[in-house]
């Protein structure tokens, strides 16, 4: 690992020990500024979360969770529903001891790096990552995939959630309208840093609480959607499907009760259905998908 890569890795471990995942309120973390809360978009938001269960084997031995955090979506505690053990695998400590708060008995814990994972080859059966590999330099995250591939068992599934950040095609064509959305909302006397606070279901945030709030984000690197076929086209059985196509600021600039944004969001769900794979290009977050092949040997335990 190059001295840069390493001086990466400290920075976002430092941020989610003293930032990141620390509680603004019971499960509500400061990465929920990068999220939208509102009950305009809950239920599309829920059925986005769930798609990852359709992708990996509902049933194992143990379920690897490469940077876990703290597990802090109640969807994310239903992809280990059917498996012995979920291994949370994290960069940050504070992260795992929220996530022993929430599956206590069924997990194990592990502080470790998923470019470099501390695992046997052929321990998994299933394995999930969820917004992790964008927080490693460019040059490590195909390591990471093989990573991924090596501790999966033969015929084990993987899904990782990526981000294509400011590449995302169609965000990035929206994004011109959302600044004038967001201009014309200013100059109406919208306060989006209040917004964001009144929208989060906490009766009353702490001078603590808010200031973690408005604290920036992590190092991220955002490859565009041409990477994952010239970089990861290796994988067995890779794929690549939607997650959700919208980011939180669209949802937040075009997604609103009095204009029937719970009708647009089922719309766009269906969508979705109906073209996973044209939208995982186009859209924000896809979900990389492969699968180990049978007929590797790979047997072992975490």
């Amino acid at each position: 690992m190059s001295q840069r890569g390493q001086d990466v890795k400290r920075t976002v471990q430092a941020f989610y020990d003293s930032v990141g995942w620390k509680e603004l309120s019971e499960g509500i973390y400061q990465n929920a500024r990068f999220e939208d809360l509102r009950p305009v978009s809950r239920e599309y938001i829920h059925r986005c979360h769930m798609r990852v269960k359709r992708h990996i084997p509902s049933r194992g031995r143990y379920l690897l969770d490469a940077g876990s955090g703290p597990i802090q979506y109640p969807e994310y505690l239903e992809y280990s529903q059917g498996y012995c053990y979920r291994v949370c695998l994290d960069i940050s400590h504070r992260a795992l001891l929220e996530a022993r708060k929430r599956i206590d008995g069924h997990g194990l814990f592990v502080v470790g790096d998923i470019a470099h994972l501390p695992f046997k080859e052929g321990a998994f059966d299933g394995l999930v990552s969820l917004h992790t590999v964008h927080h490693l330099p460019a040059q490590e995250q195909p390591g990471a995939f093989s990573e991924f591939l090596r501790v999966l068992r033969a015929g084990g599934q993987a899904a990782v959630v990526y981000s294509w950040g400011k590449a995302a095609p169609w965000m990035r064509r929206a994004r011109p309208l959302m600044r004038a959305i967001e201009r014309f909302r200013a100059r109406a006397g919208h306060n989006p840093e209040q917004e964001l606070q009144e929208n989060l279901p906490i009766e009353k945030l702490t001078p603590e609480a808010a200031a973690l709030l408005n604290a920036g984000g992590s190092f991220t690197h955002h490859n565009p959607p041409d990477w994952v076929r010239a970089q990861l086209s290796w994988l067995p059985g890779l794929e690549m499907r939607v997650w959700r196509s919208v980011s939180p600021a669209f949802l937040r600039a075009f997604i609103h009760s009095r204009l029937l944004g719970r009708y647009w969001l089922k719309l766009l769900y269906r969508l979705e259905e109906i073209a996973p794979h044209f939208f995982a290009r186009v859209g924000q977050y896809p979900m990389i998908l492969f699968q180990k092949p049978a007929q590797d040997v790979g047997e072992g335990d975490a």
